[in-house]
């Protein structure tokens, strides 16, 4: 039975991940306080 439930586990990880492959994410990639003070002092320079 543990034979079984490890086979049907893998499987179902790799389709899950191939089904993440092709789906794109919805939301934006997340961005920190510094990084976003660092670009906004670079759009200030210029």
């Amino acid at each position: 039975m543990n034979r079984k439930k490890k086979i049907k586990q893998i499987l179902k990880q790799k389709a899950k991940k191939a089904n993440d492959k092709l789906n794109p994410k919805r939301k934006p990639r997340y961005v920190s306080k510094a990084e976003r003070a660092r670009q906004e002092q670079q759009v200030e320079d210029q």
